[in-house]
């Protein structure tokens, strides 16, 4: 992934909780998008001063943003949107609120 602690905890984190998000779903994560994501992230976090990304680490809401976007330009968004904006608009998904951005890109 990448040779800073921060990146790869990033990193490590990201990975995790896609992987709750579609066990929560039942379903296959697209590994390919999921591994676009992951480098997404790690690119964007490449390009950013130590401070930066010690301020994403702090900040919940900023590292949720930082993953979002990965989520988004990876084409995660995109794969099993049908399924997945059904299960949203009818309540039947069981995630913690951490994930509603993940959510939302499937109903924007």
């Amino acid at each position: 992934m990448a040779d800073d602690p921060q990146i790869q905890a990033l990193g490590s984190e990201f990975r995790r909780h896609l992987g709750i998000f579609y066990a929560k779903l039942k379903l296959a994560p697209p590994y390919h998008s999921v591994e676009k994501a992951l480098a997404h992230l790690t690119a964007t976090l490449k390009a950013m001063t130590p401070e930066e990304r010690a301020k994403i680490v702090a900040d919940p809401s900023l590292r949720w943003a930082q993953y979002r976007a990965a989520f988004i330009e990876s084409g995660l968004s995109q794969k099993h949107r049908g399924i997945i904006a059904g299960l949203v608009r009818s309540g039947q998904v069981d995630l913690p609120g951490e994930y509603k951005p993940f959510l939302d890109a499937f109903l924007s």
